[in-house]
Formats: structure tokens, sequence, C-alpha cells
């Protein structure tokens, strides 16, 4: 295979252009560093974004919108999109508490998982983005009906904070389209934040790439793939930061001759399965419009007990998926998409699943709910049955499939090599020319947004590159 001089002598190849990536690219880039991010799906912006849910599906995930478990229990939603989870998300961001990092600690034997330590990088990622909650004069319906519901029942709530700037509510804006980008910038994503700097600074990015495997040794590391015509390339640096998430950076690395010295890579898969709880009111709700997702739970006792409680609605595509029945019994309850209420239980999962290659080659996930995850799921749907009954609800339908939205694992960070892939430097283990710091380095579920603490990992691990970089 020849190489041509576009294509080798990057100082560090970036695998994967979502959070961690771009993240990562501006720091690097900004530094001098010459850098090559690739990334499986397009590059789209304000001007290309889809306007139509369907378009939005294909266009921006794998699996044309979902991807299924090995036992098709679970829907797993991955972005597949220069930007990834802050294209396609609602731009939420957790900073992780006690009880996450605590657990973090324990299980890895890494020391910085700690909220005193994990603060500045918070800061420093805050200090970047507009960070704030919806107004409260914007709310929807749906926020109302969980704002009562909340309050009748005594469970603790909170505004959520996204990353946002003017979102222009005033001016009648839906924010239905956030899951398919936002065509008036405001969703401070990667790709109008740090990225337009990295590019800028040099950074060379080659979207519709799908790296396929590494091979690294002491001095280079080359990443080979295919085009989206099928046309086979590989690039070459002095270091490789793998940030294409859980299943991507494992799908990479399973392919690759460094998989026999990690026992551990594909192991510890988490996804904080989700169940979407609707409710059919009398009234309009008009939950569509709007910011779509204002309120979650803040209730201490939802945490202790493994659960949280979102308040969101999807586009009409995503809530027909959970809608049970067929053919008239489902266009009934269609009808009154306009009078329906949503609350998703979030379930922080306890038991770990694994990623793997099929006998085709192709990547297979393993991923089921325990007896505990089951207990805890029914914990918040009875919670979210409470919200909806002191508030008049005429119909409760609880959504037939359960969703995967978080993908954490397969590299989990820590100290023993046995049960873990990435060291506390962001290193593979055994391998220090390749780095990981996405959600796929997570040791197990925190039960929060991951996109912040992805973030703020991202600006630790590329100063240790730097650091390297410079010794």
């Amino acid at each position: 295979m020849t190489f041509d001089e576009n294509q080798s002598g990057y100082d560090v190849v970036i695998v994967g252009g979502g959070v961690s990536g771009s993240c990562i690219a501006d720091e690097l880039s900004r530094a001098g560093l010459r850098c090559v991010m690739l990334e499986a799906g397009a590059h789209v912006d304000r001007g290309t974004y889809p306007r139509a849910e369907i378009d939005a599906n294909s266009q921006l995930y794998w699996g044309g919108g979902i991807e299924l478990t090995g036992d098709g229990r679970l829907g797993l939603l991955r972005p597949k999109v220069v930007g990834g989870g802050s294209i396609v998300g609602r731009a939420v961001l957790d900073r992780f508490d006690d009880l996450a990092l605590d657990a973090w600690r324990e299980l890895s034997g890494v020391s910085f998982f700690s909220r005193s330590a994990l603060d500045p990088w918070y800061d420093r990622v805050a200090e970047r983005i507009s960070i704030r909650a919806v107004p409260e004069g914007y709310r929807n319906g749906n926020a109302e009906i969980f704002r009562q519901g909340c309050e009748r029942n005594g469970y603790g709530y909170a505004p959520v904070q996204r990353a946002a700037r003017d979102c222009r509510y005033q001016d009648g804006n839906c924010c239905i389209e956030c899951v398919m980008g936002c065509r008036i910038d405001s969703k401070q994503s990667t790709a109008v934040t740090v990225l337009p700097r990295a590019l800028e600074a040099g950074l060379t990015l080659v979207p519709r790439f799908e790296a396929e495997r590494v091979v690294a040794d002491v001095d280079e590391v080359t990443v080979t793939g295919r085009t989206e015509s099928g046309a086979r390339s590989s690039f070459r640096g002095r270091r490789l930061v793998l940030a294409a998430g859980a299943i991507g950076n494992a799908r990479v690395l399973l392919d690759s001759p460094l998989a026999s010295s990690l026992p551990a890579l594909g192991q510890h898969f988490y996804t904080h399965p989700q169940t979407v709880m609707l409710g059919r009111y009398r009234e309009p709700v008009g939950a569509h419009l709007g910011p779509v997702q204002s309120y979650a739970s803040d209730e201490p006792t939802f945490r202790r007990a493994g659960f949280k409680l979102d308040n969101v609605f999807a586009p009409p595509v995503a809530i027909a998926l959970q809608v049970p029945g067929f053919g008239a019994a489902h266009q009934r309850f269609m009808r009154d998409i306009t009078h329906l209420a949503c609350v998703e239980v979030v379930v922080r999962d306890t038991n770990p699943g694994r990623i793997r290659l099929g006998k085709t080659g192709r990547t297979v996930v393993d991923k089921r709910l325990n007896a505990e995850d089951r207990r805890r799921r029914e914990h918040g749907v009875q919670a979210v049955r409470n919200i909806f009954a002191s508030t008049g609800v005429r119909e409760v339908v609880e959504g037939q499939v359960a969703l995967g939205m978080h993908l954490m694992g397969g590299c989990a960070l820590g100290d023993d090599p046995a049960v873990s892939v990435t060291s506390p430097t962001f290193q593979l283990h055994g391998c220090p020319n390749v780095y990981v710091a996405d959600s796929s380095v997570f040791p197990n579920a925190p039960g929060l947004n991951p996109a912040f603490t992805v973030m703020a990992l991202s600006l630790m691990a590329a100063e240790r590159i730097l650091e390297d970089a410079r010794a």
C-alpha cells in the first residue's frame, strides 16, 4: 500500500470527530501539533442540517437511526456526524456528583475521580461555552406538568443546564429540531465552538472515513479504513487518539493486533437504559413547542435508588416508535400527539454489557438489564405514573422500545491492566502512543449526562499529550 505526503507525517491522528475528538483536536492544533481527524459521518452545518426527522435519522446516526443489541431488546442511539452527540443531543451538562465519582475511584484506583480534582476542568470547559437554563417564561406545557407533578408528590426537581446561548424563544423557535442540529447555532455543539478554532489552527478534517484497524509500534501508529465509496486508505502519525465512542473504539481495537494484549477490551459497557412514559391529556399539552427539555429530577431518593427522570419530548417518528398497537389503535394515539406529555426514566444500570466482533466481523453488543436494573426501572416508572396521575392524565402508556442513549465503557480507565484498558494517563495499557479519553473510558454508569465530563477528561488528556510531545 502506498501513502502520499498528505496521509503521513502527522503528529497526532484522531479517530472520531465527536465531543472528545473535537476538544482534543482544538487543544493540540492550537499548540502547534499537526493533526488529522477521521470521522465516519458527514460534516454538516446550520445550512445543511436535515430538516425532516426521517432524514436526520438516516444521515446523522449509525444504523439509520437505531442499532439493536444482539438479542434485540435494547435500541442503541449512536451519532454518526462531525460533532457527534453535541449535534444530535439536547446539550444537557451535568457535573458528576460524589455518588458517581466515589464509585469510579473505587473501581479504577484513579485518584482524580473526585469533585475537587475535576471541578477545575469543568470550569475550564464552562469558560469556553455558554451554559444556561431555559427561562421560566418559555417552559412549555410538558414542563409545567412535570413541575406540578413533582411538587404534588414531593419530588425534588430542577431546571437542566444546557450548552446554549440565545435560543430566541421569543421568535417562536421550536427546539424539537434540536436532535437534528440547531439551525441558528444556538446549541453550543463542538462543531460551532472548538472545531472551527482547530480548523483555523491547521487541523485536517477527513469526514465520511470509517477507521477499521490500528497498527502501532514504538515510533508510529497507522490507521487503515475506507471512504464512503469503499476506497481504502491509511493515515500515519506519531500518536493516536481514539475518540470514536464506546462501540467505535472497541471495534477498531478488536480488529487490531493490540487486542491480544488488552483482556478487558470491550467489557464494562453501559448505556443508561431509558424508558419513555407518555401521558395523554384532555387538553393540548404542546410538548413539541418551544424548548422540549426544561427540567430533570433532583431528588436524592431517586439518585440513591438508581434512576432519574428527564422532562423531554421527542419528534413524531420517535414517539410513533414508542406508541403500542397497530393500524387504527396506533393512529388514535398519534392523532393526539399534541395532547401528549412525556417523561423519560433513565436507569443507572448495574449489569455491564460486552462489545465483540461477530463471525462476519461486524460489531455485536451484548447488553441486558438484570433484576436490579429492572427494579430501578420500575421504581422510576411508578414515580412517573404518580406525576401523571396527580396532574389529571387520561391515559398512561409505557414506551415499547428501551433505548440506550449514553454509550459508555469498553475501554475502561484504571490502574490494573487485567480489568481496564486505559491507564490513568489516558494511554492504552502497554501502548503509550495511543490515547483514549471519551465516554469509552468510563468505569461504570454514572447515572448522569456524560457530555460535560467527557469534555473535562478530554482537556486533561490533551494536556497529557502535549506534555509527552514536548518531552
